[in-house]
């Protein structure tokens, strides 16, 4: 039993750092506290190493189990009347308060007074000193001192006692401040990152956490314009004041089976959720996050959605969620938000009658000229001989973030290559014209995505709209296309649905540059090569 422990706790120490290190005297609470806060940590997603002292008997203190202790970054001691009389217990909880006191606040302690006072382990009273005494006679009074000392340190920290108090609530507890303390959930955002402080300030004050009602908002607009982005950064600002939270990146396509593995993803974000892996259908699904969430604050993020269905599935009402839950969605299709949040409380008048709305809008000039900057000379500002061509290459894109970093990056890392070789100002004006025939093939992947999702009919006025009657009335174009059956006023809401276009105030049809030129890229290069020669009078 003893070779096969140890070849477990090798196998175990290999695969990395532990997050969590139990210490317990066996007899005492091996079947009952310790195993239940064991399989509560695990069914948390906590990787936990639980060491049994009676299989080390007469060992010294070292190798795998050192090695444990040192990659662990919260220590558990469970204190019972017999702790002190092991040994191997009271060397693991000094070397918790070495490991501790070197790692600049990374590790910590967390004690548990199983069926003993505080002052017990302080050595205030004559349990552990009568255990400690029993020991002289096989350890040096240095190594007696040693367990003294972290007895009466770890004594001293906040903990849990369990006496007459229920071990099931108690458990949950701890499992919550080990999720708390070791669960970093921020998600990770761009390298370069320029925050937009005007819209991340809006969205926030839109979501306003600290209102009991549950909210959902929906930040929407054209592919590349930095939806992701601001989600996250609002993300990581706010998690910490949320129970459970959850970032769900790119949904986009999901149905069936896929949108199973999105529900199973958001469960098992949820603190103590063991179940995911057994969801049968999506209908289950739907109904274990409702279980699970509607007595929790939560903060979901649900990225890039292109289906009502996808909303519907996992986070389908107000009353799967508990007070003060936010749940942010990001989307290009603003048709998906034009849905009726329903709470179970008709009269609950505190509950939003929709999702709110926010449409993101393109970078201000100076924040996209520092994200130019950054991608393409790791500063702020470009370098002196630079600063008219970098103007020149952000307004050609107009401030469209995706844009503004694949460009710059690609100027970074081609200028590079050719500064021993060439003028690199000459790349840049080859780039120029390279803009001038369509967006970069980068840009052009994310928003081809928009245009193929749309019927041949709305295509049709998508191209038109980009060759022909960008920052025209659209008076006489609606006319032409009713004549040819394009059925131009379900076209139209579409493409504003899908944030390709704008109607302004003045009647007239808006697109973004990149879009436009998008749309007469498409004329020009993809359909010359299919036998369509009608499609030629565009270009």
């Amino acid at each position: 039993m003893k070779k096969s422990s140890e070849a477990t706790l090798s196998m175990e120490i290999e695969r990395g750092e532990y997050q969590v290190f139990l210490s317990f005297r066996g007899p005492d609470t091996r079947y009952g506290f310790t195993n239940s806060l064991y399989h509560c940590l695990l069914d948390a997603g906590i990787h936990v190493f639980i060491d049994d002292e009676q299989l080390r008997v007469g060992k010294e203190i070292g190798g795998e189990l050192l090695k444990a202790l040192e990659r662990s970054r919260i220590y558990i001691p469970i204190f019972s009347k017999n702790f002190a009389t092991s040994s191997w217990c009271l060397c693991e909880v000094a070397h918790m308060v070495e490991c501790t006191s070197k790692s600049n606040g990374k590790k910590e302690i967390h004690p548990v007074f199983y069926d003993v006072y505080p002052d017990d382990v302080k050595l205030k009273s004559q349990l552990y000193k009568e255990a400690l005494a029993k020991h002289k006679m096989k350890f040096p009074s240095e190594e007696l001192k040693r367990w003294e000392n972290a007895l009466v340190e770890v004594a001293r920290i906040k903990g849990w006692e369990l006496r007459n108090r229920r071990h099931g609530e108690i458990a949950r507890f701890i499992v919550d401040e080990v999720v708390h303390k070791i669960g970093d959930k921020r998600v990770d955002v761009p390298k370069n990152l320029v925050e937009d402080h005007h819209q991340i300030k809006a969205i926030i004050e839109k979501l306003d956490i600290y209102s009991d009602d549950v909210r959902f908002i929906g930040i929407h607009g054209m592919g590349g314009i930095g939806k992701t982005t601001l989600s996250k950064v609002v993300f990581n600002k706010l998690y910490s004041d949320f129970d459970g939270v959850c970032f769900l990146n790119d949904i986009r396509g999901a149905t069936g089976h896929g949108l199973i593995e999105f529900q199973k993803k958001l469960l098992s974000s949820m603190v103590h959720f063991r179940n995911a892996i057994q969801i049968k259908d999506i209908r289950d699904g739907m109904k274990w996050i409702q279980r699970v969430c509607c007595t929790r604050k939560v903060l979901i993020v649900l990225d890039n959605l292109d289906k009502k269905e996808q909303l519907e599935k996992l986070a389908g009402k107000c009353d799967w969620f508990g007070l003060g839950s936010r749940i942010i969605i990001t989307t290009r299709d603003k048709g998906i938000l034009m849905t009726q949040m329903e709470s179970s409380n008709k009269e609950d008048l505190s509950q939003p009658k929709g999702i709110l709305d926010f449409e993101v809008h393109a970078m201000e000039f100076d924040q996209a000229f520092r994200l130019f900057s950054k991608h393409t000379f790791g500063s702020d500002s470009p370098i002196k001989d630079y600063v008219a061509l970098s103007y020149t290459i952000v307004n050609k894109v107009d401030r469209l973030p995706l844009a503004v970093e694949v460009i710059g990056s690609f100027l970074c890392c081609c200028g590079s290559t050719l500064e021993p070789y060439f003028d690199k100002r000459n790349l840049w004006k080859d780039t120029l014209k390279k803009l001038d025939r369509g967006p970069f093939k980068d840009v052009r992947d994310v928003l081809m995505i928009s245009y193929e999702g749309l019927e041949n009919e709305q295509k049709e006025v998508f191209l038109d709209i980009a060759c022909f009657f960008t920052n025209e009335d659209k008076t006489y174009p609606i006319i032409m296309w009713d004549n040819c059956n394009y059925n131009p006023h379900i076209a139209i809401s579409i493409l504003l649905q899908r944030s390709l276009i704008k109607i302004g105030d003045d009647n007239k049809f808006w697109m973004h540059d990149q879009v436009r030129d998008l749309g007469r890229y498409i004329i020009l290069e993809e359909y010359p090569r299919k036998e369509c020669p009608r499609k030629y009078s565009r270009a």
